[in-house]
């Protein structure tokens, strides 16, 4: 199987130069035999590298250890479900998964297009076959995962115990679905960038794309984040790691995309802004694989020091170049249409939305790079850390969180006094009473109260409009309240999964405010001795050492310490955390005896965890005295957790809302995308806005 893999992925490497050349050929010239070839193409590479990707797999399932990456990172013990994500485990199989996945993405992307955008289908291929020829090529030539060793070893090394966890499952190959789908909409951007087709009918052609793209990125990064959560042990969910910024620049600047693109589609304006929002996202997927890849960077997210972040740099500054000169030769095409009329508009509000959420990705990627530049430039490594994050970020964050709810209360071109007063001032008095409530309450955080005062100003903006719309489909077609809500959704799926989106947004906000108030201390106990922690909400939890005890469990040693936890003298139980040492076997046998096995990897942690809607109760075991059963544990009260979590499910839940078919785009965009195209809009529920 392995010598089909090799063999598949040389012909993809061929068939996606071929489809390259005559995607650009066939579109430029308009020779329809070209165009068709780069189609066909492009279904063939889908073809070959799904060949490749099963063979992969089947190496793995079947623990042929004759193969390199398969006794890298697979051992005979290692679960099923983890033998199977071992294939985007390490840095071979994981270019191969995005080169597979891409192809997919491409094929998809040929056979759904309505033909009403065929002439930018070409480009489309070409832009496709070309990025899926570059990862073919690094994975051909830098790190193939289907290289053999001169021998076979009786067992693989096993998979990284980090990685042993149901987040990292579906976490790597959500985050990956994210990245590599945004070539997509890049795809597109080049295309109506060299046929000059810049209306917005490549936008309309993109529309569910990018948002399968923010929604792929949005749910790796909450798993990330829940990964981070209860398998490093550390307390929280985002340190501003590096990988992590990484995954947050195109997710920024794609939220910034799927509000400008509003603008265009209304009164033709942004088109700059669309265009550069789009090939930016590209460039900073492309980023943040190279930054994981290079070595350049110190992080539990990162592959090892290798040439293959050589290629992506290459790579990188090939696609900033070509882009920039396409983009630059293209600007008089991408002229508004409209201009600016006031700032009390929702023009502007989603203008200064777009520059505080690309402000906010220059902060984040310029404190990622600046210790690799201060190292190259003065020889010294200057660490950024939370702190310069979390001041920076935080009031452009709270900015942003204000403008969730005025951008979609306020008038097109001007609002007047009496609309601004008609649909602010619920919402504005709702804000208000919080913002007192929690002064005459003292609120210790200054940022926390001013989140939660603005979360309670952009409910009441969501509230409000949700209220109106069911009012009066529930007076004007005397339908029952939950059906009005229903139908209310169903008819104007963007609209309203937009505010689903927002709530979900307003849930992180309030959910990272409980941050501002955890409480933590370390003990070292004796069976018997307790602990006492205050929690922010008052209540006082006692930690009782019961003991400490050892046992093996499939491919690893346990050493579990375990304490009795009251809260407020009211027992709620036992809670476990755990160091695990991960072996592998000498000798291809099952179970593995004592005296043939050997440590593989570092020992992990394994917090325990008791969470409720209010707070989480974190326990972790550092270690015990020698020869004894005396723990070192560390207790952390992380308040409002469990709503990151759910946040990001309804996240979820509104992203697929505005993606479910059936929308439409508006008659003014439609207009302006096909100039002298006449359809009938009736009876389809299209926004006029």
């Amino acid at each position: 199987m392995t010598t089909l893999g090799q063999i598949a992925l040389w012909l993809a490497l061929l068939v996606a130069a071929w489809g390259t050349v005559v995607g650009f050929l066939g579109g430029i010239h308009r020779r329809p035999e070209l165009i068709q070839s780069a189609k066909r193409a492009t279904y063939a590479l889908c073809a070959l590298l799904t060949a490749a990707a099963l063979a992969l797999l089947v190496a793995l399932l079947r623990h042929d250890f004759n193969v390199a990456y398969v006794a890298s990172y697979t051992s005979r013990d290692l679960p099923t479900v983890y033998t199977i994500s071992a294939f985007y485990g390490g840095q071979a199989g994981s270019l191969l998964f995005w080169a597979f996945v891409l192809s997919i993405f491409a094929a998809a992307a040929q056979w759904l297009t309505p033909r009403r955008y065929e002439h930018l289908m070409p480009y489309v291929a070409g832009v496709t076959s070309a990025v899926t020829l570059f990862f073919v090529t690094v994975t051909a030539i830098a790190a193939n995962p289907f290289e053999r060793l001169p021998f076979t070893p009786p067992d693989g090394n096993g998979l990284n115990p980090q990685l042993q966890n149901p987040g990292m499952v579906m976490h790597p190959p959500m985050l990956y679905l994210g990245y590599i789908s945004i070539t997509i909409p890049f795809a597109f951007a080049v295309a109506a960038l060299v046929s000059r087709r810049l209306d917005t009918g490549w936008l309309h052609a993109i529309r569910r794309w990018t948002l399968l793209s923010w929604t792929f990125l949005s749910i790796g990064i909450t798993l990330g984040m829940w990964w981070a959560y209860v398998e490093l042990g550390w307390g929280g969910y985002w340190a501003w790691d590096p990988v992590e910024n990484a995954s947050f620049l195109p997710w920024l600047t794609m939220t910034a995309f799927l509000h400008s693109v509003m603008i265009q589609e209304k009164r033709g304006m942004l088109k700059k802004w669309n265009v550069t929002l789009i090939g930016l996202s590209f460039v900073l997927s492309i980023f943040g694989t190279f930054i994981t890849r290079s070595g350049i960077i110190s992080s539990v997210h990162s592959f090892t020091q290798s040439s293959v972040g050589y290629y992506f740099l290459a790579f990188l500054v090939l696609t900033i170049a070509a882009f920039g000169w396409l983009l630059w030769t293209r600007l008089p095409d991408l002229r508004s249409e409209a201009q600016l009329e006031s700032a009390l508009s929702r023009e502007a509000s989603f203008y200064f939305n777009n520059l505080l959420l690309v402000g906010m990705a220059f902060s984040v990627l310029w404190g990622t790079l600046f210790p690799i530049l201060s190292e190259w430039i003065q020889g010294t490594k200057v660490t950024v850390g939370p702190p310069f994050f979390n001041q920076v970020n935080i009031p452009i964050g709270l900015a942003l969180l204000a403008l969730t709810g005025v951008g979609p209360l306020i008038a097109w071109r001007k609002a007047s006094p009496q609309n601004l007063k008609r649909q602010f001032a619920a919402p504005v008095a709702a804000g208000a009473i919080t913002a007192v409530l929690l002064l005459a309450m003292r609120f210790g955080d200054f940022y926390a109260g001013v989140a939660l005062s603005l979360a309670a100003f952009v409910v009441g903006t969501i509230v409000q409009e949700f209220a109106r719309g069911i009012a009066a489909r529930h007076r004007l077609h005397g339908e029952g309240y939950a059906l009005a809500f229903a139908r209310l959704v169903a008819r104007n799926r963007r609209r309203y999964g937009g505010y689903i989106v927002h709530l979900a947004i307003v849930i992180y906000f309030v959910a990272f405010s409980g941050m501002a108030f955890k409480t933590e201390m370390e003990a070292s106990l004796r069976p018997g001795e307790q602990a006492t922690l205050r929690s922010p909400y008052g209540h006082v939890y006692t930690f009782t050492h019961l003991g400490v005890s050892q046992y093996d469990a499939m491919n690893r040693w346990v050493t579990a310490a375990s304490v009795e936890v009251a809260r407020d003298g009211k027992r709620i139980g036992v809670m476990t955390s755990e160091k695990r040492q991960h072996f592998t076997c000498t000798l291809p046998v099952e179970p593995c005896p004592a005296a043939l096995r050997r440590p593989s990897f570092e020992p992990s942690t394994e917090a325990g965890i008791r969470s409720t809607l209010r707070e989480d109760i974190y326990i972790v075991y550092a270690g015990s005295v020698e020869g004894t059963e005396e723990a070192v544990y560390r207790f952390t009260i992380n308040p409002l957790v469990w709503w990151v979590w759910f946040g990001g499910f309804v996240l979820v839940v509104g992203g697929l809302v505005v993606m479910w078919p059936g929308g439409g785009p508006t008659r003014a965009s439609l207009r302006r995308a096909l100039p002298g195209y006449q359809v009938s809009l009736a009876g389809r529920g299209v926004d006029a806005d």
